[in-house]
């Protein structure tokens, strides 16, 4: 059954499994959870540079297979997403052994899925814990895979989508799709369960400026006839097309690359006293790889180039900084830190994007589908597919542009990207507010509020009108105006919904990266964290309506449980006992409108990443991170023996201290701890199936002993709230009640205190909440436990003719017993 579909490296071999395998199968005996998951990262990694499609897609299963087909952590989306991320971290630092040993050790306790240990995993990579029903409104509505701009392949970028814990993603496109591109994205997001639309972006002018428009397919029942209709040939003529506009675009790179390589290299060059050298159309190619063209790609090179230049030269500005004098030291401090402030986004606007405009469709070498104006365009792509979503970008474009584009369209532009997170950072979108007041006049269906509007873009233009273009957009609103009703019955029946971005490349270190949220459908403490942290994620000034519903599934049960259920729900009040309850929330999208104040939608990409800095001084050596850590990074082995003899000694002082006699004052911490590590070994062992399981395994290989430890220190902590606390000096010294003359009482002020010690320990750990309440509800049941345990200790000593003093002294060990016994059962 073994095939060489993704191997796992064991002692230097390769270690290969099946996929079909489950992951609660075969493979546990050969290997643990967290190798397991550790090399489908690393598989998935590997693949997603080096492997084709096919590949990536295989490794991704495999490691949803491991993260998530795990039943033993009721954690397991947030534990897989932080696994994933250190993972990621421990690869990038490849030739940092010190580093990459933290990270191992990081990713072991992890793999635990302890909440406490991936709560502050998420935290240290800026990842917000999300819902463990996976119900939270996470999303983006515009992202870019490698195929077009971006850095990721298809399945790299879902996978780094459901690691920032998003659900839904739109893929956008320049001018064409690539058949392979779309098979491995539609693959991909099946295998990690996000919801995708693809999108295309074209172009058309108006005014001499450009206008971007997304076209979006849709109607389609699943992902099979999504690839079919795009192999049709009304779709293929129009791909076709859509590779000439491309082509276009980058003949214009090459233009430009050539202009670099003549002059604006010296030019740039002299800003810092560089001298980069010339970059090569074969090497442009190269770093551009499956996507298209465009400047960033240019500009990105260039930075590069730039950054290995300045470096090269470091040692250098810094003996000549050294030997200035104040003046000049004053001229290279600003030049070092002009260059720290440069980026590839500030040498398009600096030198590249003056040095070449976009290219001219009027001009009669333009491709085809780069002439069609507006009206045209808009008919050609709605005649493809008629059910299909048109979404204007707004970037650069006032809210007189934004009326005459949807007069134009007839109500076939179906959608507003009423905020995208790269152009507002850029301040290329101004007529926010206003472009929001139509979109909402539009929905509303109000004539009054519309005119009103329209009037006052008209009488804002009127006064001084020179340019040409201001006239004629002016008659066009005249006319518009005229034509009120004719606007308002296009988006009637159909409102004139909303999408939201980031535009995200992940290429880019000045810009938030992919994902947005509704801050109200994630956790609670999610939203503390969020209060806290108002520095790394950012808050957009947007806000919609959200709404839920709560869904009540029945659960399968015993018929003796069932009828008891059943019997529940006949009670006023708890009509839906014992039913599981799912919350489904759902965005009114016509809702959407700009406002400054609200908190509502939250960016998940985080602060944009530092770049390396130069500086005019060596840094010294940072200090070693385990140092400052200290006990996180301690030897696993070490740790548990600390563990064990503190919990050990605060046990052997507290029975020194409250037994007179001296068998029970050593004995005692021996029993209490053979109870609490004998009942979690015969847990595990039970749980995994029993000794006979195989015999390939020993008992050992059951157990987690870094849990078992972390349960024996607490049950040492309990014994001097138990023994001394609660038995010796409140109930024995003073209310005078013991084991003898009272013993309901003893056992069940014992048996609750230690259910709400449990409690709260379970809750500091961060276990789930099943095993907090339970273990409330398991102090109650082991009160009769408890009771006939020392009923029966009593039978013993009068059989055995023994004196009962001594009885009161085992209380504390009874009631343990108790309890132990309750929950092993």
């Amino acid at each position: 059954p073994l095939a060489d579909s993704g191997g796992f490296a064991q002692g230097g071999e390769r270690v290969s499994f099946h996929p079909a395998l489950s992951a609660n199968g075969l493979k546990e005996l050969a290997l643990s959870q967290e190798i397991r998951v550790a090399y489908a990262v690393i598989n998935l990694l590997d693949s997603l540079d080096t492997g084709q499609a096919g590949d990536r897609l295989a490794a991704l299963r495999a490691l949803k297979n491991e993260v998530l087909a795990v039943p033993s952590s009721s954690f397991r989306h947030n534990t897989g997403r932080a696994l994933i991320q250190i993972m990621k971290a421990l690869i990038r630092a490849h030739g940092d052994q010190a580093a990459q040993l933290r990270l191992a050790h990081d990713f072991r306790a992890a793999a635990s899925g302890n909440r406490l240990i991936v709560r502050r995993m998420l935290r240290r990579y800026h990842l917000l814990e999300m819902p463990e029903a996976w119900n939270q409104q996470a999303f983006d509505n515009h992202v870019h895979d490698a195929h077009t701009k971006g850095r990721k392949s298809p399945s790299h970028l879902i996978m780094d989508a459901w690691v920032k814990g998003l659900r839904r993603l739109d893929v956008i496109y320049y001018n064409f799709v690539e058949q392979a591109a779309l098979a491995e994205m539609l693959q991909a997001a099946d295998i990690m369960g996000i919801r995708i639309r693809v999108g295309v972006e074209f172009m058309t002018r108006l005014y001499g400026r450009t206008i971007q428009l997304v076209w979006q397919p849709r109607g389609f029942s699943d992902s099979g006839e999504m690839l079919a209709f795009w192999q049709e040939k009304n779709c293929r003529e129009l791909m076709g097309l859509g590779r000439q506009a491309s082509l276009y675009h980058h003949r214009h790179i090459l233009n430009l690359l050539e202009r670099y390589n003549r002059r604006l290299r010296f030019e740039i060059g002299r800003a810092w006293g560089l001298e980069p050298g010339e970059i090569t159309p074969q090497e442009m190619a190269s770093f551009v790889g499956v996507g298209q063209t465009s400047r960033l790609h240019l500009a990105e090179l260039i930075h590069r180039r730039l950054t290995a230049a300045f470096e090269a030269g470091l040692e250098a500005f810094r003996a000549r900084y050294q030997a200035a004098g104040a003046e000049e030291k004053s001229a290279l401090e600003a030049s070092l830190e002009r260059f720290n402030a440069l980026t590839p986004e500030s040498l398009i606007a600096e030198w590249l994007g003056q040095a070449f405009p976009e290219p001219e469709p009027e001009k009669e070498e333009t491709p085809e589908l780069l002439r069609l104006p507006l009206k045209d365009l808009v008919a050609r792509l709605t005649g493809v597919r008629s059910p299909c979503n048109l979404v204007l970008n707004l970037c650069d474009l006032t809210v007189e542009d934004v009326l005459e584009i949807l007069y134009e369209g007839h109500g076939r532009i179906s959608h507003l990207e009423m905020f995208n997170l790269k152009n507002y950072e850029e301040g290329r979108l101004p007529h926010l507010r206003a472009v929001s007041e139509l979109r909402l006049a539009l929905n509303e269906g109000s004539g009054i509020r519309l005119k009103r509007l329209i009037r006052h873009l008209i009488l804002s233009r009127a006064a001084g009108e020179e340019e040409e273009r201001l006239s004629a957009q002016t008659e066009r609103l005249l006319d518009i105006l005229r034509h009120i009703h004719t606007l308002q019955g296009y988006y009637r029946h159909r409102p004139l919904k909303a999408r939201l971005g980031s535009d995200s490349t992940s290429r880019s270190p000045v810009y938030h990266g992919m994902g947005l949220a509704y801050a109200e459908t994630l956790p609670a403490r999610t939203l503390r964290q969020l209060r806290k942290d108002r520095g790394h994620f950012q808050w957009l000034p947007f806000r919609l309506n959200l709404n839920y519903k709560i869904s009540y599934l029945p659960r399968e049960r015993p018929p003796l449980i069932g009828r008891l259920v059943r019997r529940l729900r006949k009670i006023p009040g708890l009509g839906q006992a014992g039913k599981s309850a799912q919350v489904i929330w759902e965005v009114d999208e016509k809702s959407a409108r700009y406002d400054e104040a609200a908190q509502s939608l939250i960016t998940l990409g985080g602060a944009p990443r530092e770049q390396r800095v130069f500086a005019l001084h060596p840094r010294p050596a940072a200090e070693s991170e385990a140092a400052a850590d200290g006990w996180a990074y301690l030897n696993t082995g070490l740790k548990n023996f600390l563990k064990v003899l503190a919990g050990f000694s605060f046990t052997l002082a507290t029975f020194l201290h409250t037994q007179s006699w001296w068998l029970l004052a050593w004995l005692g911490p021996v029993i209490w701890f053979g109870i609490t590590g004998g009942r979690n070994i015969l847990q595990s062992l039970l749980g995994a199936g029993g000794l006979r399981r195989t015999p390939l395994l020993r008992w050992h290989a059951y157990v987690n002993w870094p849990r078992l430890c972390d349960s024996l220190l607490f049950t040492g902590l309990s014994v001097p709230i138990l023994e001394l606390g609660l038995r010796t000096l409140i109930l024995d010294r003073g209310l005078g009640l013991n084991s003898l003359n009272a013993p309901l009482w003893v056992f069940s002020a014992m048996s609750l205190a230690n259910g709400v010690y449990i409690a709260a320990h379970n809750y500091f750990r961060s276990l789930p909440r099943a095993a907090v309440v339970g273990n409330l509800f398991r102090s109650l049941l082991a009160i009769p436990v408890s009771l006939a345990y020392n009923n029966l200790a009593l039978t013993v000593c009068a059989l055995a003719g023994w004196p009962t003093a001594l009885l009161p002294s085992l209380a504390s060990i009874l009631a343990k017993l108790a309890s132990d016994t309750v929950a092993g059962v």
